[in-house]
């Protein structure tokens, strides 16, 4: 059996956004305290003994969000053309932090936005080899 080893890390960011074609008061801008639960996956652990450091996580985390903290989500790339939906989102930082993190032995195994306590979404794809 291969082994898996899934680190998690979690942090968060303030924005506010619009639901184009939305009908109801979140077509409205409004904000939220955004909670962003990151895993990732090593196949392998390094030479130490870690899958992946949980601050290069952070690190790579805190510099995604960190462009959309304090900001309206529809003035941003990519969200001024696809709605910023919390679907939207989870898809956008997952693909960023692989872009960051991913390589032969680590990936990105899921990205959970929460907007609110009780309203979650996540993402993942399939890369499997």
């Amino acid at each position: 059996m291969a082994a898996r080893y899934t680190m998690k890390v979690v942090t968060d960011f303030s924005a506010a956004h619009a639901l184009r074609g939305y009908e109801g008061p979140c077509a409205r801008l409004h904000g939220h305290n955004w909670k962003v639960e990151v895993e990732v996956e090593a196949s392998a652990l390094d030479e130490i003994g870690m899958g992946l450091d949980f601050k290069v996580i952070k690190d790579a985390a805190r510099e995604v969000t960190g462009r959309l903290d304090h900001r309206n989500l529809n003035e941003l790339a990519p969200f001024d053309r696809v709605n910023p939906t919390a679907e939207h989102l989870a898809a956008h930082i997952y693909r960023e932090l692989a872009r960051r993190l991913d390589d032969g032995r680590v990936r990105v195994r899921a990205v959970t936005i929460w907007e609110t306590e009780r309203a979650c979404v996540r993402y993942s794809e399939d890369r499997s080899p």
